[in-house]
């Protein structure tokens, strides 16, 4: 299995044996598709899944630095922290297999905490909005974290 990010497209693919099996609607980076730390670009090329994050949190759990806060997602609580960048329902960790493109120094996905993540479900519309991540709607995360299993490649393009 391996999943194909087209930020062309915003769409995330699921492939197994050689067949396209599922597609989910992705935002990526509003900045565009970039590598170097502090871009807020989404990276491009090979990575693979470096941890899975959040199993049997429930929908619309509220993640900062990669541990649940126990709050849930809601309204009331966008309306108190409107500037917050939300990490929602289940985190997929990625690592860049590619030295010097999006592995090591300034532009490793990993130390740049580059994720698919869950966000609130109205900031997934189709464009790219995100701050260097992949937002996915809550239900579509969870649906993907139950599939993919750790060390899962991740190829991200335009």
């Amino acid at each position: 299995m391996f999943l194909e990010v087209d930020a062309t497209k915003q769409k995330l693919f699921v492939h197994q044996d050689d067949k396209l099996i599922q597609h989910f609607q992705v935002s990526t980076a509003r900045n565009g598709l970039g590598e170097q730390m502090g871009s807020e670009c989404t990276p491009r090329g090979w990575h693979r899944v470096r941890a899975k994050i959040g199993a049997g949190q429930p929908k619309n759990a509220v993640f900062i630095g990669r541990r649940p806060t126990g709050e849930v997602y809601s309204s009331q609580l966008a309306n108190n922290q409107p500037d917050r960048d939300w990490i929602l329902s289940r985190i997929l960790w990625l690592n860049g297999l590619e030295p010097g493109k999006n592995r090591y120094g300034l532009v490793d996905s990993g130390w740049r905490y580059i994720y698919i993540h869950g966000c609130p479900d109205e900031l997934v519309r189709g464009a790219p909005e995100s701050h260097g991540c992949i937002r996915m709607l809550n239900a579509d995360v969870i649906q993907l974290f139950e599939i993919v299993e750790p060390g899962c490649k991740v190829n991200i393009h335009a």
